[in-house]
C-alpha cells in the first residue's frame, strides 16, 4: 500500500487537538476545539506540509490501548471537517495506542493513513505495558474495505522495551510480520531529537528487508535539522518546531512552517 503523501521527502505537520469531551482538561467548549484544528492544520496547509496528522494530544492522561467511544466519536467528527478545511492528505492518531479506533476513524472520514505506536511487542510505558496488535489492526483494515497506510513507530517515544533485541530484528518484525507500510523512528520524547545514528541503523536495517518502505523522523525534527534528517530518512513528521516559539501546545506559526518546507526541500 502505497503512502500517496505527493513528495518523495514529505513533511507530515501535526495537529495537535486540545482536550476533548471526557478528559480532565476539557473546557466544555467544543466549537474552540473544532476552530484551533482548523486554524492549525489551515497553516500547516498554506505553509506547504505535504500532509497534515490528527492527535488527541490534550487529552492526557491516556488510556494505555483502547479509548471510549465517545473520543472515537468526537474525532471522526473533526477529522471529517479537516478534510473538508485542508485539500492535503489527513492521517490519525488515537493515543495512547488504539490502532482499532484510528484505522475506523481513518476509513469512515477518508483519512488516507494512521499512526500506530506500538504495532508489534511489548513496551513499558506510563500506561503500563502496551501490547502491540498488529493481526487485529491489520485485519480491521482489509475487513472495512480502507485504503489506509499504517505507519509504526520502533523504539517508541514515552517507552521503553521490557526486554532488549536486536534493532534488526523490531524493524524485520515491523515490516514482514507487522505488515507495516512505513517505519517511524523518534527521540525518546516529545519534541526530543531523534538520534542520527539510531536513525541511519533503522534506515539500515530497512535497506536490508524492503528498501520500499519509508522511513519517517518521528520527534524533534526543526527547520535547522530537516534538511541533514531528510537525507537519511524518506520523510518527517514535525510538531513542536511548527509552533510559536517551539512550544508544542502552542498554535501553529505559518512564517515557521515556510522555512521548515523550504529548508526540507533543499
Amino acid at each position: 500500500m502505497t503512502l500517496g503523501l505527493g513528495s518523495d521527502r514529505p513533511v507530515v505537520g501535526m495537529v495537535h487537538l486540545d482536550a476533548l469531551p471526557g478528559a480532565p482538561d476539557f473546557d466544555g467548549d467544543r466549537t474552540a476545539v473544532r476552530e484551533a484544528m482548523r486554524r492549525d492544520a489551515r497553516r500547516l496547509s498554506a505553509g506547504g506540509v505535504d500532509a497534515v496528522m490528527v492527535e488527541n494530544f490534550g487529552d492526557a492522561p491516556f488510556y494505555a490501548d483502547s479509548v471510549p467511544a465517545h473520543t472515537v466519536a468526537e474525532m471522526s467528527a473533526l477529522v471529517a471537517d479537516l478534510r473538508d478545511a485542508v485539500d492535503i492528505p489527513v492521517g490519525v492518531n488515537v493515543l495512547r495506542n488504539d490502532a482499532e479506533a484510528a484505522v475506523s476513524i481513518a476509513a469512515a472520514t477518508g483519512a488516507s493513513f494512521v499512526r500506530v505506536n506500538v504495532h508489534t511487542g511489548v513496551r513499558a510505558t506510563d500506561q503500563g505495558l502496551v501490547t502491540g496488535r498488529a493481526a487485529e489492526t491489520v485485519r480491521l483494515r482489509e475487513r472495512l474495505d480502507a485504503d489506509v497506510a499504517i505507519l509504526a513507530d520502533v523504539d517508541v517515544k514515552h517507552a521503553a522495551p521490557i526486554a532488549e533485541r536486536p534493532l534488526g530484528e523490531e524493524v524485520a518484525d515491523l515490516i514482514e510480520r507487522g505488515k507495516a507500510d512505513g517505519i517511524v523512528a523518534s527521540g525518546a520524547s516529545t519534541g526530543r531529537e531523534t538520534d542520527r545514528e539510531h536513525l541511519e541503523a533503522v534506515v539500515g536495517a530497512r535497506d536490508r528487508l524492503a528498501p520500499g518502505t519509508p522511513v519517517f523522523v518521528g520527534s524533534g525534527t526543526t527547520r535547522g535539522t530537516v534538511a541533514d534528517l531528510l537525507q537519511v530518512a524518506e520523510g518527517a513528521i514535525v510538531g513542536s518546531d511548527l509552533k510559536q516559539g517551539g512550544e508544542t501546545t502552542a498554535p501553529v506559526d505559518e512564517e515557521r512552517v515556510r522555512e521548515l518546507v523550504a529548508a526540507a526541500s533543499h
